[in-house]
């Protein structure tokens, strides 16, 4: 085979921006069951950790970063000084930086009011399904509005789950385990995505730091698990191209 795409595989004409869109929304639906508990559980760990409605609900839309608001809301619950706290949530955030690399190729003849809009967007379950149409779907002008769709659907969700969680969370049986929604989702995330050795060592390097450094202050062990995932990927990385370049 020559690797080229299967003109099976070709639509007529590209999709267009409505229907790309709207792809999106579908393409992210799935992913709702995951995000909504997991908003709920924001709404109930803010207003718990002392901060305001206001304040927990303004967090869920300029940070819109889950995994960086749950552990700002505990530091903050736990007295932590503040330079750890914002370290903690930087240091969780650099994935971003990843994601963005990651599309760039895709979006680069974009608008820089464009860019801004769908790098707010983009967000870990917005990028899982993004990618995927970027990388294997028809590469259409529009194709875009896809990322629009995924992270708009997401950002409602996330806003209207916060919401709910201030107002509401209180009655919301413990029976419900609500909490378990947050490693869920992410283990939704990643799970399909991990397919070479890097992956796996930087994922089970990362999980098992995390479990040995529960004993250390200030919840560092984040810091800890998520530099050691990074450094153990990026090594085996190098080391399977530098094996390659070899045989």
């Amino acid at each position: 085979m020559s690797g080229a795409r299967d003109t099976a595989d070709v639509p007529a004409k590209a999709p267009s921006a409505v229907d790309e869109f709207w792809q999106g929304v579908r393409d992210e639906l799935p992913l709702m069951f995951g995000v909504i508990p997991f908003g709920l559980v924001f709404g109930v760990i803010g207003i718990e950790s002392g901060l305001t409605i206001v304040q927990t609900i303004l967090m869920s839309s300029i940070l819109f970063g889950g995994a960086s608001q749950v552990v700002f809301a505990q530091l903050w619950a736990a007295g932590v000084p503040a330079p750890i706290v914002g370290s903690s949530v930087c240091v969780i955030n650099i994935r971003h930086v990843l994601y963005s690399a990651s599309i760039a190729s895709y979006l680069k003849h974009l608008s820089l009011g464009w860019r801004f809009l769908l790098g707010y967007l983009l967000t870990d379950e917005a990028y899982a399904v993004s990618i995927r149409r970027f990388t294997n779907g028809y590469p259409g002008k529009f194709q875009h509005f896809h990322l629009l769709g995924s992270g708009s659907l997401l950002w409602a969700s996330w806003q209207a789950s916060t919401i709910a969680g201030v107002v509401v969370g209180e009655t919301i049986p413990e029976s419900w385990s609500l909490t378990f929604a947050i490693p869920l989702t992410f283990i939704a995330i990643i799970a399909p995505i991990m397919r070479t050795r890097a992956e796996l060592a930087a994922a089970v390097s990362a999980g098992s730091l995390a479990i040995i450094g529960q004993p250390l202050p200030w919840n560092s062990w984040l810091i800890i698990a998520a530099l050691g995932g990074i450094a153990t990927g990026w090594l085996v990385h190098r080391h399977d191209n530098a094996k390659r370049r070899n045989q």
